[in-house]
């Protein structure tokens, strides 16, 4: 997915679900509404020209550990396989997230839709998080990801931003970024919600390891886009496209404005 960007950056779309079966606030019904609004969603993004959806589960409640119910899984992978359809063989990347950090469930669902990708809240490292302490093992991961050949399956790894948190350093930023592509990651993600601090973040990654493609884990609007993806590969975008409702529907008319202003960058 990453390997051959050739200098285009990557605008993914955020597609907030309703809970999935088997978590504690699911309600009869909620899987027939996110399947809705993932198809809704993703032809919008279609629509405005982006590169891809993550498919995100929007569960509340979440566990903290790397396994999750099988039900859930079932949900979610029902979710893709109809955004999967709905894809029909066009450029578009889906990528799939059990949050908080179900890297596993996410990889397998991932492998039987045939998706590009998923998001690790913590590939290394460990991070607090409402839900317990959370701890990476991505020993277990790259060799479930190997067993299941799901080698094709990009990891974007989020080393500091809205679910993995740490106090800013130069040095600890770029050895968690080595770090997450030593144990299979495929790009990292960093946000924060100082401007000047975020740009600094990105930067101080490529300047020691300019190979490694970083992504933005949000944060960014149309005012200040083109100033924060100046040096990132991608980013992933979630309320801005929702008209500023997190958790709302996409609007295909400010995708299209926004990818505009990514595509003269």
């Amino acid at each position: 997915m990453f390997s051959s960007l050739k200098g285009k950056k990557l605008v993914i779309g955020l597609v907030h679900l309703q809970p999935l079966p088997a978590t504690p606030l699911y309600k009869e019904g909620d899987l027939e509404k996110s399947i809705e609004k993932a198809i809704r969603d993703t032809q919008a993004l279609l629509d405005g020209g982006a590169d891809g959806c993550l498919l995100q589960s929007v569960d509340k409640i979440y566990p903290s550990g790397d396994d999750t119910d099988y039900a859930r899984v079932a949900g979610m992978t029902v979710i893709a396989h109809e955004v999967r359809k709905l894809i029909n063989g066009r450029d578009f990347k889906v990528g799939v997230q059990l949050m908080w950090n179900c890297i596993t469930p996410s990889l397998a669902v991932a492998k039987v839709c045939k998706a590009d990708f998923t998001r690790c809240t913590a590939l290394v490292g460990t991070t607090n998080s409402p839900f317990g302490v959370i701890n990476a093992d991505p020993y277990k991961v790259q060799s479930y990801r190997r067993n299941i050949d799901a080698m094709n399956v990009s990891m974007i790894a989020e080393i500091q931003g809205y679910h993995f948190k740490g106090e800013y350093d130069g040095a600890t930023l770029v050895a968690s970024a080595r770090s997450a592509m030593t144990v299979g990651g495929n790009a990292v993600e960093v946000l924060h919600a100082d401007e000047e601090l975020n740009n600094k973040m990105v930067h101080d990654i490529k300047s020691k390891l300019p190979s490694v493609p970083i992504v933005l884990g949000g944060g960014t609007n149309l005012e200040n886009v083109s100033r924060r993806m100046k040096e990132a590969d991608g980013v992933l975008v979630g309320s801005c496209f929702e008209n500023g409702k997190w958790g709302g529907f996409i609007d295909p008319a400010i995708v299209k404005e926004y990818v505009g202003i990514v595509r003269s960058l």
